[in-house]
């Protein structure tokens, strides 16, 4: 699936929980979180608004 990166809201050094949202991803008119899998430090956004991703690009990295 190919999507557009449509809103970033984490940024690198924030503390997310689990679940919370760190890009929102926009496809075919649909809004698609993309949720951090654990709690942790946000180590990477490796996306900017506007670009287009695809199944297998890294969006975020929490550790």
């Amino acid at each position: 699936m190919v999507a557009n990166v449509w809103k970033v809201v984490a940024s690198a050094g924030d503390t997310v929980d689990d679940g919370d949202t760190l890009v929102i991803l926009e496809s075919m008119k649909m809004e698609i979180p993309v949720l951090a899998e654990s709690a942790g430090t946000v180590a990477e956004i490796a996306v900017n608004e506007g670009d287009v991703v695809q199944e297998g690009d890294l969006i975020a990295r929490v550790e």
